[in-house]
């Protein structure tokens, strides 16, 4: 098995993407490739069949290249739950919460189930691409990094270096990392992409020649364009060009920028459709001018709860719902839209009782064991996979009917699954708008009438995405360094 690392300059320097292509391009080229990240810190993330969880950006990963996601492309997970610090997930399994300083106390333990995670895979693929975090030279973190540097040296593995050209400063970024690496880590490097440029590529004529005299020993492999079509997800959700999306002349679908929000991709099919305006916003005014209002999963759904109140978005929200104003709540979103929450342990975030917005007749207690299990979903004439990830029980009430069915098993017995009530809808499935017939009835009651989705799934148009993906990097980057490595 041959190793490839994919290593940033920062944080958001476009790690995810580059392994992502990479990935897809190795299927491609018919190399049986599987992803690995080892601590991913992400409130992002997938359920498996198993009951356990893993970073979305892996499972992304792992459609990229053909396989089934699984526990071993991301043995550590950690969900930031704020004050409480994060939650850490285990081989898929929610363990508590820890802060920073206890999480590195467990360095050598940790390290050790990373180590014994990457013997797996040996004989099970070929190659395996490494997606780093943040950088790989914080000179502070570094001895106790077990994501960039040390799975590569475990695996004599070889990498290449990303660095964004949209933040400005790429060549201080790329020479900067390379002088602080190593030597014998400098001797892995099989050259630096730069990304995310934007605008006339023959305005940056030979970024190598450059940065020849700054980082001598570190090529260029390419520069890759920014495209804005190419994004199955984001790592951690939404970049900041995506709090106004679609038709500015559209009515408005608001989603509400919980501060811990969860599972934002949730909105990303929207993208794809005509005649809507979708925008992530904290503001009374957009909230109270919005056509339909949607309240996304959250981390730490008490203190979002408080915050709605503290913020008075719960008077705006309560006030669209009465003027018949169609509202969601997806999973910590539905539990807020109910009559009470309880989670006196503080399993879930922080600890306490709490009213709930009250347009569902819906109480729900946390509890410590985590309910993580993909379902096949039945609403509007169609059957497709959705998720739960949640630590909190729910029970429904009188007045209420269930918003659609799902089955824990394919072809296992259906069982009524979230809550609506007139306008107000609730339910704990992630990816519920990944099907065009629920993004169409959701719009047609808002009264979205020139709303138009395309045919297909979102699932559909990630595999589209990950073939194009494939296509840009190798048009852009110079991909014979890595054929070299890899002997192909």
């Amino acid at each position: 098995m041959k190793a490839i690392g994919v290593l940033g300059t920062s944080s958001h320097a476009g790690k995810t993407w580059i392994a992502t292509a990479l990935c897809a391009w190795l299927r491609r080229e018919g190399v049986n490739v599987a992803p690995f990240k080892a601590q991913n810190m992400s409130n992002n993330a997938w359920a498996l069949p198993d009951g356990r969880e893993i970073a979305r950006a892996q499972a992304v990963q792992a459609e990229a290249c053909g396989r089934a996601p699984e526990v071993a492309m991301n043995p550590i997970l950690l969900k930031p739950s704020g004050a409480m610090g994060s939650q850490l997930v285990l081989h898929g399994r929610a363990v508590g919460h820890q802060a920073g300083r206890d999480y590195y106390r467990d360095f050598d333990r940790l390290w050790a189930e990373v180590r014994t995670t990457l013997d797996g895979w040996r004989g099970r693929c070929d190659v395996l691409v490494l997606e780093g975090a943040g950088s790989p030279v914080e000179l502070n973190l570094m001895a106790r990094d077990l994501v960039n540097l040390r799975p590569l040296r475990h695996l004599d593995g070889r990498w290449v270096l990303v660095g964004d050209i949209d933040r400005g400063g790429v060549y201080a970024q790329l020479a900067g990392t390379w002088a602080l690496l190593p030597p014998e880590d400098r001797a892995r490097g099989l050259g630096a992409i730069v990304n995310r440029f934007r605008g006339d590529l023959s305005l940056f004529p030979d970024p190598a020649a450059w940065l020849a005299p700054h980082a001598p020993g570190l090529g260029v492999l390419g520069t890759v364009p920014y495209r804005a079509d190419l994004r199955p997800e984001e790592e951690d959700g939404l970049g900041e060009a995506d709090a106004d999306r679609g038709d500015p002349t559209a009515g408005t679908l608001a989603w509400v920028r919980l501060p811990h929000a969860a599972n934002l991709t949730d909105c990303q099919p929207w993208w794809d459709d005509a005649g809507v305006r979708v925008r992530w916003t904290a503001s009374s005014n957009v909230l109270a001018e919005a056509r339909a209002i949607v309240l996304p999963g959250s981390k730490n759904t008490l203190a979002d709860l408080r915050w709605l109140r503290v913020t008075g978005l719960d008077a705006t929200i309560l006030a669209a719902a009465r003027r018949g104003v169609p509202v969601l709540g997806l999973c910590g979103g539905y539990q807020m839209l109910g009559e009470w929450l309880s989670d006196p342990g503080g399993v879930a975030g922080d600890a306490g009782e709490e009213p709930g917005l009250g347009l569902l007749p819906v109480r729900t207690r946390f509890e410590a064991e985590k309910i993580v299990r993909p379902v096949t979903c039945e609403c509007e004439g169609r059957r497709w996979t959705t998720y739960e990830i949640h630590m909190g029980r729910s029970e429904l009430g009188a007045g209420a009917q269930p918003l659609h069915h799902v089955r824990d098993e394919p072809h296992g017995p259906a069982r009524p699954e979230g809550a609506c009530v007139g306008m107000v809808w609730g339910t704990y499935q992630h990816g519920w708008f990944e099907v065009p017939e629920t993004r169409g009835r959701f719009a047609a009651a808002a009264g979205l009438h020139s709303h138009r989705a395309p045919g297909f799934t979102w699932a559909e148009k990630r595999q589209t995405i990950y073939r194009a993906m494939a296509d840009h990097l190798a048009e852009h980057v110079d991909m014979d360094p890595v054929r070299r490595h890899l002997g192909l």
